[in-house]
């Protein structure tokens, strides 16, 4: 039975521990989200900071180059609304 991935506006969104990944390996750029703090709301713990960096998945350019943006944010849904935005654009550059 295939396993289905969890989705944010059409793009693949993957977790290993606090690190999210959105977008598809296969094209040009994905976002990877770093969660950095994380707070207790009522009896849930939710992310706080969390880095956001637009990446190349070129394997062949350093890891260093392949940061093109990078930004901290507060919560969860404004550094999804940020890369959303980051990998639509850098898509639609190809």
């Amino acid at each position: 039975m295939a396993e289905k991935l969890l989705t944010y506006k059409g793009k693949p969104l993957v977790r290993s521990g606090n690190v999210l990944y959105y977008g598809d390996m296969a094209e040009k750029c994905v976002i990877m989200l770093q969660v950095l703090t994380t707070k207790t709301v009522g009896d849930m713990t939710v992310a706080d900071k969390i880095q956001v960096q637009l990446l190349l998945t070129d394997p062949e350019v350093s890891l260093k180059e392949r940061i093109l943006k990078k930004s901290e944010k507060n919560g969860l849904y404004n550094a999804m609304d940020i890369g959303s935005i980051w990998l639509d654009r850098a898509l639609a550059e190809q």
